[in-house]
């Protein structure tokens, strides 16, 4: 598979959409950085604290980078590619949310009662780290389907960290796992709405470009 030449032309507008790309792909270069490494923290954190909504966010930040990687694939690419791509991405995030679905029976199960000290202080360093993702990327979230899922995801992300903070407030207040697995169960939601929504927008962009049947993922 090889990418398709980039036209060349002298016209502001050319000009500018080269510039548009190259400044996109260096954004997306910055946030696959972030989450990778707050993957990192966070899946420790989570296991150590016993946290539900920690590992699903640990996961999610996992699930993003990966994301990003495929963006940073097909940027430049056709239609048809950018919007498959768009497709995995959906998959990814609904398979993330029956996951987290998952963890929430057995923590409800196991009646774990988390550290809501680890939840609080990397819940707040992954908001901040989510904030500045989505303030780098706020530019492009009325893109096409691949840069509109890329901005749900950060935007998802957000709200997910503010969930885990109230979760940690709410252990600390309750003394019960209850708050962590309610959070839990909330970002399985998003993550399932996201998905929806990715997938929806991925398919009228096929079905535009007439393309939609040679796509295996829709066989």
């Amino acid at each position: 598979m090889t990418r398709p030449p980039m036209p060349c032309c002298s016209n502001d507008t050319c000009s500018s959409n080269v510039v548009a790309t190259g400044r996109y792909r260096a954004i997306l270069w910055i946030v696959l950085t972030i989450n990778a490494v707050m993957f990192a923290v966070e899946i420790i954190a989570g296991l150590a604290a016993g946290s539900a909504a920690l590992q699903a966010d640990a996961l999610d930040f996992f699930a993003d980078a990966a994301n990003y990687g495929i963006s940073l694939f097909v940027l430049g690419m056709t239609l048809r590619w950018r919007a498959g791509a768009a497709l995995v991405k959906g998959a990814s995030m609904g398979l993330f949310g029956l996951w987290v679905i998952g963890s929430v029976v057995w923590h409800a199960l196991q009646g774990t009662v988390p550290a809501w000290g680890t939840m609080g202080l990397v819940g707040v360093a992954a908001l901040l780290a989510n904030g500045a993702c989505l303030a780098l990327l706020y530019a492009w979230r009325d893109g096409d389907a691949n840069m509109r899922s890329v901005w749900i995801c950060s935007r998802n992300d957000v709200v997910a960290n503010l969930a885990v903070l109230a979760a940690a407030l709410g252990v600390f207040g309750t003394g019960t796992g209850w708050p962590d697995i309610i959070v839990a169960s909330i970002m399985a939601f998003l993550a399932l709405q996201g998905a929806v929504t990715i997938i929806r927008h991925a398919l009228s962009e096929l079905r535009e470009s007439g393309e939609a049947e040679p796509v295996p993922l829709l066989r």
